[in-house]
Parts: C-alpha cells; structure tokens; sequence
C-alpha cells in the first residue's frame, strides 16, 4: 500500500510541477506559443503588405496606361505643324505691275507643275507626265507683248529649260521625272519669284534628293509632301521660304 501511494503521490506531484507556473516546463511551453503567434502575426503582416504593394503596382499600371492614352489622344488631336507661318521667312515678288494676262499665264504653269509635284509626291508617273505636257501647252500660249523689256528678260532666262524639262517629265520613267523635275523647279521658282504664282507658295528643300546633293520644289502647302522621295520618305525636307 505504502508503495502504491508512493507512486501515486509521484504521478500526481509530477503533473502538478508541469502545471505549475514558473517551472522549466511551462515557460517552455508558454515561449512556443509566443513564438508561434508572432509567427502568425508576422505573416499576416507579410501578406498584408504584399495585397497593398500588389494594389499599388496595378493602380500604378493603369495610372501609365490612361497617361499614355491621353497622351496619344492629345498627340492625334494635335494640328500637324506646331509653327505658324509667323516663323517661315517670307519673300515678296520683284515685279507688282504685272500684266493681268501675263499673271494669269503664269498662274496656269505654276498649276500644272504643282499637278506634277503632286503625283512625284504619290510615286505616280502617269500623272506626272500629264502634268508635264499641260506645262508645255500652258508655256506655248504666253504672249510675250505683254511684258515690259526688264520682265521679258527674267521670263526668257527660264523658258527654254521649262520646255525642255517638261518634255524629258512627258515620257520618261520616274526617276528620270524627278531628276529633270528638280531642274524645272529652279526655273519655276524664277518665275514665281519674278511674277508671283497666283497664291501664296511654300520653297521647300530636301537634303536627301538628288543622290544626297539636295533639292528645292515649290508647293501649295505648308507640310511637306515630297517629291523625290515619295511613299519612302514623304516628309523629308524643310520649308524654306513663302513666296507671295
């Protein structure tokens, strides 16, 4: 019986001690489960912080995304030349008592040459040469007698070339149009210069034309639409001057 109780009296004096706070037992006990729910909270927080930085990227995303379609929207609905003409140097004509019929033949070779300018500018050899031939029948209907002396020299200095360079522009392939069409310009831009052109006119040049040498044309227009380079580079060039 006495060895019963010992043990009996051990058995429960054992569960007791491991019970009882303060002993070895539940201090260890009582650190595991600290350390477990820092565990948790530590990780609760991780996740948190993750879910927030996640949401912060894709707002940020979206932020990039809507900035770059207002910026692609304001680019589209942006005019297609920042600088007015205010910033194009501007030339005036030397002669102001022109014939009116003098002005209106002068009109007309300027129309056509654009006409050729403008299917150089759409690699359209057909169209150029018609062009071409409406230059030289616009050329054979100008009546001298209707310049002064001074206004008949300036006229004749460029006639020849136009005929001739409206002729090679009349039934040779393209890149021989543009070749002879850089030389038709000069004289034309002579004649504008000289007796105006019937509207406001734009000088342009190319750096790239003529095998890198550069080229001069003469357009309608302030953006530059080019005639040597056509579909390759068709905004290549820089206005120089207006003419009016």
């Amino acid at each position: 019986m006495k060895s019963i109780r010992f043990i009996s009296w051990t058995v429960v004096g054992t569960t007791e001690r491991k019970n009882k706070p303060g002993t070895i037992t539940s201090i260890f006990i009582n650190t595991l489960t600290q350390k477990n729910n820092n565990m948790k909270n530590t990780l609760l927080a991780v996740i948190a912080i993750s879910l927030l930085a996640l949401s912060a990227c894709n707002n940020g995303t979206d932020k990039a995304a809507d900035h770059d379609m207002s910026k692609m929207k304001s680019d589209s609905a942006a005019p297609p030349s920042a600088t007015g003409d205010k910033d194009i140097k501007s030339v005036s004509v030397t002669f102001t008592n022109v014939d009116p019929k003098i002005a209106a033949s002068v009109k007309e070779v300027v129309s056509h040459y654009l006409h050729i300018k403008n299917a150089l500018a759409n690699d359209n050899a057909d169209e150029a040469a018609s062009g071409a031939k409406a230059v030289s029948a616009a050329l054979a209907k100008v009546d001298k007698s209707f310049f002064t002396p001074e206004q008949k020299k300036v006229y004749d200095e460029s006639e020849g070339d136009l005929k001739e360079h409206a002729e090679h522009i009349g039934k040779s392939k393209i890149d021989h149009q543009r070749e002879h069409f850089s030389m038709m310009s000069e004289d034309v831009y002579s004649l504008v210069k000289a007796f105006g052109g019937g509207q406001a006119l734009y000088h342009d040049h190319c750096p790239m034309a003529n095998d890198g040498k550069g080229a001069m044309w003469l357009s309608e227009l302030k953006e530059i639409k080019n005639p040597y380079m056509g579909s390759k580079m068709p905004t290549c060039g820089t206005v120089e001057e207006k003419i009016q």
